[in-house]
C-alpha cells in the first residue's frame, strides 16, 4: 500500500490526526522554518527549538546564540530575532542557536510531543530538497502548517500545497486538505507573491516598515540545498 500525505493547516488541529510512526514537516513559510535553512547553509552547527524566551535566554551561559520573536518582532536581549537577513552573518557560522518563535518553534515541539517518526524543517527555500528526502523516507507524512496562533495562513498552506504537487506521484492523499492545498498552489503558483503579500502576515511586515523584504526572500525557490530535521531535541543537518 502506497503511504500517504496530509495537510494539517494549524498545530491546533494536529491532535486530530495520528502522527506516530509518521514524517511530519514543519512549515513556517514567513519566517521561521525559512531562517533555519537559511542558518545551516550559513554554516550554524545546531538550533534548539524552545519554548518561551525566558527559557531560550538560559542557553547564553552554555555559549549559544539566543533568538527570539514574538508577533513578529525580535525581542530585546537577544542576539538575534526571526529574519532570514539576519542568518545569512557569516559570524554565526559555526554556532548554536537557541530559538523561541510565535508559531514555528511551538509546532515543531508539538509534532515531537505527538511521537512523530521524523520532523523535517521545510521551505520555499528548500523544496527540491525536502522533496528528494521526502521520496526516500518509506513513510506517510503530514504536512504542518505553523499558521499564525493556531490559525490557517496562506503562504504555509500554499508551500504545503506545492509539496503535494510535487510528490503527487509517489504518495496517495485521501486528506482533503491537501487536495485544497494543492489546488490553491496550482491557481497561485504563477503570481504567488502578489498573493502571498495580501496575506494578514505579510501585512503585519509592512505595518512594521521592515527594512528588509522578507517576503520576497521566503519565497525564493531552491536555494538551499539541505534539509535540517530534528535529532533528539536539536535540528541539525
Amino acid at each position: 500500500m502506497a503511504n500517504n500525505i496530509e495537510v494539517v493547516y494549524t498545530p491546533a488541529l494536529l491532535p486530530m490526526h495520528e502522527v506516530k510512526g509518521k514524517t511530519v514537516v514543519v512549515i513556517d513559510i514567513l519566517r521561521a522554518t525559512s531562517s533555519v535553512c537559511v542558518a545551516f547553509q550559513t554554516g550554524v552547527g545546531k538550533v534548539l527549538p524552545v519554548a518561551t524566551p525566558e527559557e531560550c535566554m538560559v542557553f547564553k551561559e552554555f555559549d549559544f546564540l539566543c533568538a527570539a520573536e514574538r508577533n513578529t518582532l525580535k525581542l530585546d536581549g537577544f542576539d538575534l530575532g526571526n529574519s532570514p537577513f539576519e542568518y545569512q552573518n557569516p559570524l554565526i557560522a559555526g554556532r548554536n542557536i537557541a530559538l523561541t518563535t510565535t508559531n514555528g518553534t511551538k509546532a515543531i515541539k508539538m509534532a515531537k510531543e505527538l511521537h512523530a517518526s521524523n520532523i523535517l524543517i521545510g521551505s520555499f527555500l528548500n523544496l527540491s530538497a525536502l522533496c528528494d528526502k521526502l521520496s526516500t523516507i518509506n513513510q506517510s507524512v503530514i504536512l504542518l502548517c505553523a499558521g499564525w496562533k493556531d490559525r490557517f495562513n496562506l503562504e504555509d498552506t500554499l508551500f504545503a500545497g506545492a509539496v503535494v504537487n510535487e510528490l503527487s506521484a509517489i504518495f496517495e492523499t485521501d486528506c482533503d486538505a491537501a487536495l485544497a492545498a494543492r489546488q490553491l498552489f496550482l491557481s497561485m503558483q504563477d503570481n504567488l507573491e502578489h498573493w502571498v503579500r495580501q496575506s494578514s502576515h505579510a501585512k503585519r511586515f509592512q505595518l512594521l516598515h521592515l527594512q528588509t523584504d522578507d517576503v520576497a526572500f521566503c519565497l525564493q525557490r531552491n536555494t538551499v540545498n539541505l534539509v535540517p530535521m530534528l535529532h533528539g531535541e536539536y535540528i541539525i543537518v
